[in-house]
């Protein structure tokens, strides 16, 4: 009897270690969506005519991660309450606060850990509302710091949306980006860049990012060459972009052309979606 209780006595001591020391592979899906401001007016694709679309296709697709672009505080506020499940970060671009484009990182609070945030500017002065270089509007990057709930992992996440006209701008802000990126990964985890960069593939603006990332559309196995940008229906491009480093497994890219509600497009832009493991 007493052989017995120490056998199991061993067995529950060991069992915790054991499990803990590798939880496996996890999977985390990544988002980046250009939601289209909400003061356009774009008549029949105004905002308040399809924000519930933008919500039904978040509950569809269930992204662990978004990256925002052109969001206004009450965009970005309605995407956080709706479906639900999500929290979110991000200041306004002209003030530090709420005015302007937030670019904001929404986060489904069921299977992922927020552990730290932060935003910089595009500019010379990063950490003040600032304009940068020859850009026509200030520009930003918001990055977190996150923990996947189901492993442990830790992983960084950075938004962005480049100048639509300055070139000097676009180059200097991945320099800038790259460098930020680097200072805030000392131990070297999965990161990914995502965003509307404003430029098709093969611009040599992107050498800075693409000497340390890779582009998920590029080398998914499973993966498309959609455009990104669709104008509602009157523009093409590939201007949306998700980078990434670090993962054990880049699974899948995908461009998603769904129809919610009955809307052809729930924005000017296509939200791009892939499949990590880390």
């Amino acid at each position: 009897m007493l052989k017995i209780i120490l056998i199991l006595l061993c067995l529950t001591l060991s069992a915790p270690f054991s499990s803990s020391r590798d939880k496996g592979p996890s999977q985390i899906s990544v988002m980046s969506y250009n939601i289209r401001q909400g003061y356009a007016k774009d008549g029949t694709n105004a905002w308040d005519l399809r924000y519930p679309s933008s919500a039904m296709m978040l509950d569809d697709q269930k992204p662990d991660v978004v990256g925002l672009q052109e969001a206004q505080y009450f965009q970005f506020n309605y995407l956080v309450e709706y479906p639900g499940y999500y929290k979110g970060v991000g200041v306004g671009r002209d003030d530090g606060r709420r005015k302007g484009e937030i670019m904001g990182i929404l986060y489904n609070k069921k299977t992922v850990k927020l552990l730290k945030w932060g935003t910089f500017w595009l500019s010379e002065t990063p950490d003040e509302p600032s304009v940068g270089w020859d850009a026509a509007y200030p520009r930003t990057a918001t990055w977190a710091l996150l923990k996947e709930k189901g492993g442990g992992k830790k992983f960084i996440f950075v938004n962005t949306h480049l100048d639509h006209k300055g070139v000097e701008a676009r180059k200097r802000a991945l320099v800038l980006i790259a460098e930020k990126i680097a200072s805030l990964n000392p131990d070297g985890l999965p990161v990914v860049l995502a965003g509307d960069f404003n430029m098709e593939p093969g611009r040599e603006e992107f050498a800075p990012i693409l000497s340390v990332m890779s582009s998920v559309r590029d080398v998914a196995p499973v993966t498309d060459h959609h455009s990104t940008f669709n104008g509602w229906g009157k523009g093409q491009g590939i201007i949306d972009y998700i980078f990434v480093r670090g993962f054990s497994k880049i699974i899948s890219y995908e461009t998603v052309t769904k129809p919610y509600m009955d809307r052809k497009f729930i924005s000017d832009h296509h939200p791009i979606k892939a499949i990590l493991e880390l």
